[in-house]
This record gives structure tokens, sequence and C-alpha cells, in this order.
């Protein structure tokens, strides 16, 4: 970058790029010449710097630049809080918002989604709670992270009264609310609500259409979500009255396969999950991941074939080249745990890696995840005590909620709903070690964004 900028406006726009692209080297380069020409110190163009920093991941140099400020206004605040909750230091942020002079509702929605994209869904819906009681209005976005929040944490009273505010509060509806409102009542076992407000939509991508899916697959009607997924796809007219006529093509993704093998696992479907696994890879070409091979051998465990199924989850490495020997003996000692009963031999060997790695949280994931799919909640408790006793964190991975239900749901044990919750944290270490895709439907990932 070269030239001379004649005034501080010249700079906003240009840093504001930066921040969008995540450019930091332009950015720095921006940072530098607004020095040279002595406009650093306008307050426009260090909320820009500062919004600059954070969204390229330097919130150090973000704040630096914050504590230098002669003066502040309630977007220095909130670009600050915002970096801080983007690296994922809550706590931080959390005593900026504390120490803030004023806050509206940017600075709420901040901390709202914050908490929720840090895996703190109840501290979020607290937030919302408190802001209520301030007598503070939300937004759109608001109810979104809300709504989503409610759907991690289970919580269908207070979603069903987030629901009514947005009716309310005659909230314009939109692609990513409706689908927010979909995931919530989904996961909170209120299928036919989901579908109200699916049907109810004006707008669907594959995002809506894949919450709907997984909502029915494993929470629902397992032949109702495999009725859906053909109106998705276009094939012959929608069961269930959804629309008349032909539906429009729409290509699945990986999300949407796992719902559809999981249906056939749960209604025993063998023949269907045999050709829907195929058509996924010959049709589609979408990629099996360990999610996929998980439903099929569940699928094929469930009908008697036990020797096949383990075979089924050994094959990975047919599919996917890269799938390492680690990941391969994940794979058969979960089978034999799950599908043969012999969690004692797993128990060991994952008792064996603790003592050779006492201070490896991973180890302990293991021996979690070998209790999870026994259902030996007590022993679950234990390990997660004595990872707490010696300061051992949960290793942070890509969440596949709902495989959860996978393993609690296809009769591991007669004990019911009872330790459903402790299953979260063993299915995220599996899914971040299987590269499982998120069931969260990731909304900003799907390209969705808040106007």
């Amino acid at each position: 970058m070269s030239g001379f900028f004649p005034n501080s406006y010249t700079y906003v726009p240009l840093i504001g790029s930066c921040a969008k692209m995540g450019c930091i080297d332009s950015g720095r380069e921006c940072h530098a010449q607004a020095t040279k020409n002595g406009v650093d110190s306008v307050l426009q163009v260090q909320n820009s710097l500062i919004h600059m920093y954070a969204c390229c991941g330097r919130v150090q140099v973000a704040r630096v630049l914050f504590d230098g400020m002669l003066s502040r206004d309630l977007v220095s605040w909130n670009s600050i809080i915002d970096g801080y909750m983007g690296v994922g230091e809550l706590s931080v942020a959390h005593q900026l918002f504390d120490e803030m002079p004023e806050r509206n509702l940017v600075t709420w929605n901040v901390m709202i989604s914050g908490y929720l994209k840090g895996r703190n869904p109840g501290y979020a819906m607290k937030l919302f709670r408190e802001m209520g009681r301030l007598g503070l209005r939300g937004n759109a976005r608001t109810m979104v992270c809300v709504a989503t929040a409610c759907g991690r944490s289970g919580r269908l009273k207070e979603g069903r009264s987030v629901h009514g505010s947005v009716v309310r509060m005659l909230v314009r509806s939109s692609l990513i609310l409706d689908t927010a409102l979909i995931d919530m009542y989904c996961k909170c076992r209120r299928v036919e609500v989901a579908r109200r407000v699916f049907e109810r939509m004006g707008e669907r991508n594959l995002v809506s259409w894949n919450a709907m899916i997984l909502g029915h697959c494993i929470r629902g009607s397992p032949e109702d979500g495999l009725s859906l997924f053909d109106g998705m796809v276009g094939v012959g007219k929608m069961k269930g009255g959804v629309e008349s006529g032909e539906s429009p093509r729409l290509l699945p993704d990986e999300v949407t396969f796992i719902g559809v093998l999981c249906a056939c696992a749960r209604a025993e479907l063998l023949a269907e999950g045999r050709s829907h696994f195929k058509q996924m890879t010959d049709v589609f070409g979408v990629k099996p991941n360990y999610g996929h091979f998980w439903c099929m051998a569940n699928l094929l465990a469930n009908v008697g074939l036990v020797g096949e199924a383990e075979e089924f989850l050994r094959s990975m490495a047919k599919f996917d080249e890269d799938t390492s020997c680690e990941s391969l003996l994940w794979a058969s000692l979960l089978g034999l745990c799950r599908f043969k009963r012999d969690v004692y031999l797993g128990e060991r060997i994952a008792k064996l890696l603790v003592d050779m790695d006492p201070k490896n949280p991973t180890c302990y994931q293991f021996l979690l995840i070998i209790y999870a799919v026994s259902a030996q909640w007590e022993n679950v408790s234990g390990v997660q005590k004595l990872m707490k006793e010696r300061k051992l964190g949960v290793t942070p991975g890509s969440s596949l909620v709902d495989l959860k239900n996978i393993v609690h749901n296809f009769k591991v044990s007669n004990k019911g709903q009872e330790g459903i919750e402790a299953v979260n944290l063993m299915m995220d270490e599996l899914a971040h070690r299987f590269r499982l895709p998120s069931s969260d439907l990731g909304l900003s990932s799907a390209g969705q964004k808040e106007s």
C-alpha cells in the first residue's frame, strides 16, 4: 500500500475490508499508514483497528490499542469484548462487560452469542433473562442465539417462551430464525411442532431441510424422515403433505446422510441402509466419515450381523486412504465394546493409556467413551471427577451431539434416559477424533448471515 491518504475517513473502510477478509498483513500496513499520517488517534480509526485485530485473532494487540485510547465509545467496548469472545476468553470478556459504563443491544448479543459459541448455553440463557429484567427487547439475532441455546440445553419451556416472544414482538420471519426454531424443537423432542414451523417456511435451504430430516430420523419417526429426504432430493412426490407436486431437487451433504442412515438403523431397514450408503457415495459424491460408518455398523448389529458390523468399521480405510492406524484402532475397540459387550477389554486398554500418560486428557476421554457406550454412568462421573481433580480440561472437538442418541437409543442398556447428558462430553471427543460433521447445523457455516 502506498500513497498519502488525506483524512481518517479513507482508512475506516480499508481497515474494515482487512477485518472482513481476515488479512492481517494488509491491516498492519493500513495501521502503519494511519500512524504515519497522524490519524491513528482518531476514534473511528482506532475502533476499526481494534475490530480488525480482533477479527484476525490478534486480540492482545487489540487490547493494547483499547487500553491506550483517551476516549472510548460503545463501539470500542463491543469490539474488544467480541474479540475476547472470538478467541474463547469468556472470563476476560465478561470482566470488560461488567466494567462498561453503558451497554446496548449489540453488547448483549455479543455476550449471548459468545457464551453460546463457548459451549455454555446455560449462561447465554442467564444473560438473556437478565437482559429482559432490565426491560431490553432482543432482535432477530438475539432470538436465533437464544433458541439455539434452548435446543442445546434441552430447555423446552424456555424455548416455547422464546417462540412466543418472536410472535408477540412481530419479529420478521427469516430463514435463519425459522431454522433455529426447528432445531430447537427437534432437540427438545417436539418434532411435530418443528414440522409445523417447517411447513410454514416460505424459503428453505439445505440447513433447514437437514434440521427437519435429523429431527425425524433421530428423535421422531424414521419413516417420516426418510420420506422427507426423498422429497428434498426430488424422488417422487412428497409424502406427508409438505407440498404438492414434485419438490425442487436439493443436493444432500454429510449431515443429511447421518440422519438418513440413523433412521435406517432405528427402523432396522437393512436393504434401505445399504442402498442409501451406496447412493451417498455413487450418486451424490459424499465421502463417508466415521459417523456414517458408525450408523451402518449399528444397523448391521441391530439385525444380528455383528461380525459384519465390526468388519464395516474396519473397512473405513478403503474409503479414506488418510485414515490413521489410531483411528482404525479406536473403531475396532469401540465396535468391540458396543457390539460384543466386551467392555472389560476396552476398559483395560483405556486404563493402561491413562497410567502411561496421566496428564493427557485424550486418554481419559477414551475411558469416558468406553463407559458411555456401555451405559456405566457412575464410572463416567468418577472419571469426570478425577479429571477435575487433576485439572484436566475437556478436549475440544467438533460437536456431533446427535451421535449420542445413536449410542444411547440403540439398546445399549435398559436404563431409559439416565445419563444422556453425560454422553455429550464423550461424543464430542469421538466426533473430534473421527472428523464428524457438526450437528448443531452450523448456521453460520452454511452461509447464512443475519443482515
